[in-house]
């Protein structure tokens, strides 16, 4: 019977154990949104994952939703990470990076020029963004022209190039949670009359063709993608999300990705907010599949042996516990996360949780 523990293959990597890192923004990057040697040292303590997805950032200028994210779009931003990566890889540990542009879920000040956001249409987004260390109602954001959408599909191919570049295995091309690729897809955010509105296929165009680029550039085996079928983040609305979400599996099987990981229900929240049928989408795919939300020691394993899944992603576990591998293992008490400390700052809440066997002296 496969287990939690057990290796597994995916594209050309060889992972200890099928424990998954999610990507976690945690706003600590420096001037000019670089990673710094504070984060290589958060990594580093998490490297016995079996993967670390990194957390998201931006892959141009305009992608940017809140404050202190780290891009991967100017060479001071490709040497930051590759602080980080090595420091990953110094423990043995692999780590991909997540490719974002947050579209509608941002504002003005953290906007190049304080120009608006954009997104499919021009509909504010009922959520709030991280500016100048509180939280603050979004911005009101432009419709994307249709000859801009182009620059869109290369800022991500770029991003992909340059994460590369930065010693990352690969990328997670985010999706999900209400950001701009996952914005063009639901028919609650994009009410657009050209070819990227409408129909399914039209909605999931822009997704599909941003994969497609981040394939040709760096190869499927390293390219992995996020998806969040029914959570409510970032007012993330559609009315029908089942033929979409089958639909897109359908077509990113295709593409031959390595992976995809799915958010079950509400995005860190309730895993059944509303109904869907996540078989739907694992049958229609071939390659791994990671899900994600509220998985504790005991669903992660069953999950596992029974193939509903072959990675489990944990989120908030990990920031307040660097070994959390090791505490599945034992099956030992997970420390607790201070909320406090989650966005923002430095050490504190981000480098000094401790070991099990540090705490324990």
């Amino acid at each position: 019977m496969t287990g939690l523990f057990d290796s597994y293959r995916l594209g050309n990597l060889t992972l200890t154990n099928r424990i998954v890192m999610a990507p976690l923004t945690r706003n600590r990057a420096a001037a000019g949104n670089v990673p710094t040697a504070l984060m290589a040292e958060y990594y580093a303590q998490r490297a016995a994952a079996g993967l670390i997805v990194a957390e998201a950032t931006q892959v141009v200028p305009e992608g940017q939703g809140y404050q202190d994210t780290p891009g991967i779009h100017s060479t001071e931003q490709i040497a930051g990470w590759k602080r980080v990566t090595d420091a990953v890889h110094a423990k043995g540990g692999n780590i991909f990076l997540q490719l974002w542009h947050v579209g509608r879920v941002s504002h003005v000040d953290l906007q190049p020029g304080g120009q608006a956001p954009v997104a499919p249409s021009a509909i504010r987004a009922k959520t709030k963004t991280f500016v100048g260390g509180t939280f603050v109602d979004v911005s009101e954001p432009r419709a994307l022209r249709l000859d801009e959408l182009p620059a869109i599909v290369e800022g991500y191919r770029k991003g992909a190039a340059n994460a590369i570049a930065a010693g990352f295995d690969g990328v997670e091309i985010h999706g999900a949670n209400g950001y701009l690729l996952d914005q063009f897809l639901r028919d609650g955010i994009n009410q657009r009359a050209d070819s990227y509105g409408g129909s399914i296929e039209n909605r999931a165009r822009l997704l599909l063709e941003a994969t497609a680029a981040i394939v040709k550039e760096i190869g499927a085996e390293r390219t992995g993608i996020r998806l969040s079928p029914v959570t409510p983040a970032n007012d993330a609305v559609d009315s029908n999300p089942q033929p979409l979400f089958n639909y897109v599996v359908e077509q990113l099987d295709r593409l031959g990705l390595v992976y995809i990981h799915v958010i079950e229900g509400s995005t860190g929240g309730p895993r059944d907010n509303l109904p869907f049928d996540y078989g739907a989408l694992r049958s229609r795919y071939r390659g791994a599949w990671i899900v994600n939300n509220g998985y504790d020691r005991a669903m992660a394993e069953n999950a596992v042996a029974n193939g509903r899944a072959d990675l489990i992603a944990f989120g908030r576990p990990f920031i307040s516990n660097p070994d959390l591998v090791e505490r599945l293992r034992a099956d030992s008490p997970l420390a607790q996360l201070n909320r406090a400390t989650l966005y923002g700052g430095g050490a504190e809440g981000y480098t000094d949780y401790p070991a099990l066997s540090a705490a324990a002296e």
